[in-house]
This record gives structure tokens, sequence and C-alpha cells, in this order.
């Protein structure tokens, strides 16, 4: 493995900036670390290496001009199949969308792009972003670097694979009920799901609307903040975003490392959020990770939040409801899919055949219970509880901050698990989400970061903090990360 592959970002856009190292040779680096691995993982649905090229050229030309380059400029990066790339294949995981190459760039695309960041493919992920482990994609399972038997996490398991591998220093994800975090912790790398509209959601294929949010991956907590600093702020496309200038996130980075201390950092242990049902190993990774804190200085305050055990279900009618209703725009006439048109069959046949080929069952399942949730006599019993619910677990959130400057918990209750192992048990995939559903219910930003060992295999930190003060997750995360054991070097000899 080339030792262009193993560096930061941090560290890559510095050899760039200097002019030490071509951005060409990196970009070139981290292809055919592709080409070596992704094979056995398949965490990429579609590499752009001409495309990828082409950009990083861009970058050493602008640099040998003497113009001023972004923070990440020559850096490539990994973009989960669920955010609109112009001239490339955005297919969500879903057969619906097969071949689909969409003529604009979303929001973030666009923002990274014009930061001189070498996008160099397209990742693999659940269907619609509807899954924990990666295997609900249409095009095939992603595997775990640290195990190729095991799920990577999901959905954003492509992103999170690939940034593990070493196939890419930097990936984008989005998350809805955990979908960059879960991942993060169980490949053992950092991401952050950022203050609902702090990032643009405009070119996001949606999901469920209200709890869409995308965000950074990276091998370090400054990595993941440069990428933030790069993609968040306000967009007028759109409705949801957030008129407020970007948290100063890589302040709070830089300043977690280099300081190494959270005194004056009241850290709340929410303790609703573990116990019976997890596994042991990663309740002592925990607990060793909070003495880790108090060791920085942290006070450690228990807190209650009372109403997160009603956050999965919750969740599990809301976004339903909501994906029922985004989805009905795959209608087999506009794009993508379309089955049944040989004349015989009327337009509301073609829709029925269409989706009954292009939708996986996951999807299905989803779409059926929203349906149901928001069907005449029940909408108000499901999905209007349902919101009252996500109300009080806000309300927990903001209690608990009245108290502390933080929550931390676990990220997941387990460690990654065996392919296939729960594919046929939806329950027992849907609570790999326990811990980090009441952050996305409540719209609060959160970090995962890798925070030891158990069975072999990483375990993640969840920092959560009020809205909008994304900075905090980043101070106390890197703090943390600059006084634990780093994860990444533990993993075995299988990918790296």
């Amino acid at each position: 493995m080339s030792e262009l592959t193993q560096m930061t970002a941090a560290e890559l856009a510095g050899l760039v900036a200097g002019g030490e190292v071509a951005a060409v040779e990196i970009t070139q680096a981290h292809l055919d670390r592709i080409n070596a691995v992704d094979g056995d993982l398949h965490a990429f649905l579609h590499v752009d290496a001409a495309g990828a090229l082409e950009a990083a050229k861009a970058v050493d030309a602008a640099r040998a001009s003497g113009s001023v380059l972004g923070p990440l400029a020559g850096v490539p990066l990994a973009m989960k199949d669920v955010v609109v790339t112009a001239g490339l294949p955005t297919t969500a995981g879903s057969r619906i969308l097969e071949g689909w190459v969409p003529p604009y760039d979303a929001t973030i695309t666009k923002r990274i792009k014009d930061a001189g960041i070498v996008v160099l493919g397209k990742t693999n992920m659940d269907e619609f972003a509807m899954g924990s482990s990666t295997e609900n994609s249409a095009y095939g399972p992603t595997r775990n670097p640290w195990d190729l038997t095991r799920i990577p996490g999901g959905s954003s398991g492509g992103s999170s694979a690939a940034v593990a591998a070493y196939e890419a220093p930097l990936a984008i994800g989005t998350d809805t009920g955990g979908s960059i975090r879960q991942p993060a912790a169980v490949t053992g790398v950092v991401g952050h799901k950022p203050t609902y509209g702090g990032v643009s959601r405009f070119g996001l294929i949606a999901f469920s609307s209200s709890l869409d949010q995308a965000g950074p991956f990276g091998r370090t907590v400054l990595d993941a903040a440069l990428l933030h600093e790069v993609i968040g702020g306000h967009d007028p496309r759109d409705s949801t975003s957030i008129n407020a200038p970007v948290p100063p996130v890589v302040a709070a980075a830089r300043e977690g490392a280099e300081k190494v201390s959270l005194v004056g950092t009241r850290v709340g242990v929410v303790r609703d959020l573990g116990g019976e049902g997890y596994q042991p190993g990663v309740l002592a990774a925990f607990e060793e990770s909070v003495e880790t804190l108090r060791g920085l200085g942290a006070e450690i305050v228990e807190v209650e939040c009372p109403h997160f055990e009603y956050a999965l279900a919750a969740y599990y009618l809301i976004a339903p409801s909501e994906c029922s209703s985004n989805l009905a725009r795959f209608d087999s006439v506009r794009y993508g899919l379309r089955v049944g048109d040989d004349g015989a069959n009327s337009l509301e046949d073609v829709m029925s055949l269409t989706r009954e080929a292009g939708f996986g069952p996951e999807v299905k399942r989803r779409i059926m219970i929203g349906t149901y949730a928001l069907s005449s006599g029940y909408y108000e019993a499901y999905y209007g509880q349902a919101q009252k619910v996500r109300t009080l677990i806000a309300r927990d959130f903001a209690a608990a901050f009245e108290r502390t400057d933080v929550l931390v918990s676990l990220t997941s209750p387990f460690v990654a698990f065996e392919i296939g192992e729960r594919a046929a048990d939806p329950m027992a995939m849907y609570v790999n989400d326990l811990c980090t559903l009441p952050a996305s219910l409540a719209g609060t930003p959160a970090i995962s970061v890798p925070c030891g060992l158990s069975e072999g295999l990483p375990v993640g930190l969840q920092v959560m903090a009020p809205a909008q003060a994304d900075d905090r997750c980043y101070r106390v995360a890197a703090a943390f990360e600059a006084a634990a054991q780093p994860v990444l070097a533990a993993m075995p000899e299988l990918v790296r």
C-alpha cells in the first residue's frame, strides 16, 4: 500500500499546497488502491478514474499558476451514491434508478468540486438509505475491511468501508437514523451527523425529508471537520437549510487535539443508551472511554432521558411515512426503470410492474408501513403520536443540555455482525440504530469516534451536542481521539 493512501486528508492537502506531491500522484495512488482491494470489498458502485485524474490535473495547474487553493484541494473523496453527481451514475443503490445519469450536481457535490476535492466515484449503500448493513443494496453487499465476512454498517457502508480500507481519505455519507455514525463505529473511522439543516439537502435523493442529513467521514476528527466546513452552510435552494454560519468545527477540532484537555466541560453519560441487550465487550469499551474523558478533566454527569426508549418505535413510523410519500415520484414516467411498456398495459399497470421490479424488499416493506400509518383513520393514531414522541425526545435533550455541554453514549450496541446474520429479521436489524435514533429525531448533531475494540472489532463512542453546536462534538471527540489508543492500526492484514 502506498504511503500516500495512509496519510490523513490534512496531511495530503498540505503536500499539495506546498508543491511537494502532485494531486495527480495522490489520486492515482488511491485509484491503484481501489483496483487492488475493491474486488473483495465492493465499496464502490462506480469509479470515475478519468474524471478524478482530470480534476486532480486542474488542481495541479491551479497551484502552478499561483492560485489560492482550498484547504482540501487535491484530496480524494468517495461519494455516497444517494448524492446527485452530474455525469456520473446515481442509483441510490436501487434497480429503479439503474443507469440514471443526472444532468446537475447536488449543492454539496458542487461545493466539493469548487473546493478542488477530487471525487473518485460513487459508493455502495442500502437501497434509498434504508438499512443498517449495506446488504439491502440492489448491487450486492459491501464487506467490512476488518473482516470480509462482516457488514460495514449502513446505510453508508460503502463510504465507511472505503475510508477504513484506505481507498479514500474522505467520504460523504447521509444519516437519517444513524447511517453515518453506525457505519463509522463498526469500521473504526470518524463520522459526523451535522445539525439538521446545517448541510444542504438539495440534490440528495430523499428518503425521509425531516430526518435526512449529509455529513463527512474521515479517519481523523480533524479530517471530518475540514470536510464539514466545505459542505456546510446556507443554501437558498433547500427550504430546510439554516441561514447561519457553519459552526467553527475546524478550530474546535484543532483545539481539542492540541490541548487534549476537557477541563471545564460537563459530559453527560446517557445510561438510557446502554445495559441489557448490549454486547458486554462494547459496554466495557464505553466505560473505559468515560474514564478517559474523566482523566482529561471532564466533569462526568449522569443524565436521564426517559423517552429515548421510544425513539425506535417513533422513527419506524415517521421515516417510513415520509418515504412512502417521497418514493411516489419513482413512477416509470419521468426517469429510471420502465417495465411492461409493451402497449398491452395501462399506465397504472406499468407503474405497478416497474415498482415491483425496481424496489427491493426492505424498501417495499417501509413503503407499506408508511402508507398504512398515513392512511385515513390511522394518521393521528400512528404518525401523529410518533411526532408527539419526537417532541418529548427533543425535550429530554433540552433538559439534559441544561446540565451538560455534551452527551455521550455508545454509537452502536454491537460490533459488526456477519453478512446474512440478520437479513431475515427486520427487528434484529433495526435495533442497530438504538443509540443513534434520538439525535436524528431531535435534529441535534452527533459524532462517532473510535473508542476501542471488542472481539477484535471496532467500537464507537457517540458525542452529542445541542443544535448548531457541532463544534462541541468535534472539540470533545478530538480531545478523546488524542488521548485514546488509535484503532485502525489494529486492523488485520485483510486489505491493509
